[in-house]
């Protein structure tokens, strides 16, 4: 008999590639999401249920008959955020979890998978990252999701037996992304990026279908159970060679010219302060330049060989499908 799955915020952006992976493991899928999911978008046996993450009662009522939950409903990150922003912040992604979990014990769920992030790392450092790296998330959203591995890692059923299970995923992309590698290779597609820097900084990243591949092979495997993985594609990818991979995808050369840090750092905080004083938002931040120049390299090796998970993709195929999709 196939295992029951509820896998809460289903319909964002990674969200489609795990009930994918989840479907074709032979599972019966449950989605959870504050809205409707776009006609199509899921296979018609999979049971759609709306409501809010952070409604206790809700939550509840949608565990019912459940083996297992992903747990992917969070208020993603968000660039600089205002400091109002910090109650949300706790209240879906902490106050979240805390309701999926206190379900699925009362429930009698077998686990709970989080979908989190190497971003609780922090800055590196320079350093290669394992799960036994400390942890310095710097944003909300790391902060609290640093919180919500916490609440899932100390969770027990019924037997005393752990329940949960974190995976903390490199950077994901794919058609679905959002967020600075979706405009990267938006400006790299309109020719209006320039590089900055000499581009050896380490990115550590992650296709989406691997990712979703990633959560169904650990959800009910028994060496996951009360345990934290950092989840990759198995390389450490210079900012040049992801920058590559993108243009070979779109099918043109990579610029060749580059920006160099510090002077673009003065030029930009200058451009800030002009732009913030008349009450305009400036096209370039020192933020998106320190994203952009971040150095962060995090091993996954320990997921491959407990879990026997290996990436299907590697950097050139994973952009490659995603342009196609992209601009299909």
């Amino acid at each position: 008999m196939s295992q029951t799955i509820l896998v809460t915020g289903a319909t964002g952006a990674v969200g489609l590639r795990v009930v994918q992976a989840l479907c074709l493991a032979g599972c019966r899928i449950r989605v959870f999401s504050t809205h409707a999911p776009k006609e199509g978008l899921f296979p018609q046996d999979v049971k759609t249920v709306l409501g809010d993450i952070t409604d206790k009662i809700v939550v509840r009522s949608a565990m019912e008959g459940v083996d297992g939950v992903i747990h992917l409903a969070a208020l993603l990150h968000i660039v600089s955020p205002s400091p109002d922003l910090e109650e949300q912040y706790e209240r879906i992604n902490v106050g979240g979890t805390k309701n999926v979990v206190e379900a699925a014990v009362e429930t009698g769920v077998e686990r709970v998978v989080l979908f989190s992030t190497i971003a609780v790392y922090g800055n590196s450092g320079g350093r290669i990252l394992t799960e036994m790296s400390p942890t310095y998330p710097v944003t909300f959203y790391a902060k609290t999701k640093r919180t919500s591995e916490q609440i899932v890692l100390k969770a027990r059923n019924a037997a005393g037996k752990p329940l949960g299970t974190v995976l903390r995923f490199g950077a994901i992309y794919g058609s679905n992304m959002k967020g600075n590698y979706k405009r990267l290779t938006r400006a790299l597609a309109s020719h209006l990026f320039i590089p900055v820097g000499s581009g050896l900084n380490r990115r550590t990243l992650i296709y989406e279908k691997d990712a979703g591949r990633a959560v169904a092979q650990a959800v009910f495997h028994p060496a996951a159970a009360g345990r934290l993985f950092n989840v990759t594609d198995g390389e450490f990818h210079t900012m040049k060679e992801i920058i590559e991979a993108i243009c070979f995808g779109l099918g043109r050369k990579p610029n060749c010219l580059s920006l160099p840090i510090e002077p673009l750092r003065t030029l930009v905080r200058w451009t800030e302060k002009s732009m913030h004083a008349v009450g305009l938002k400036p096209p370039v931040t020192r933020e998106m330049i320190d994203k952009y120049t971040e150095d962060i390299a995090v091993d996954g090796s320990l997921f491959q060989r407990e879990i026997g998970f290996s990436p299907q993709y590697d950097l050139k195929t994973g952009w490659e499908e995603t342009i196609s999709e992209m601009y299909s």
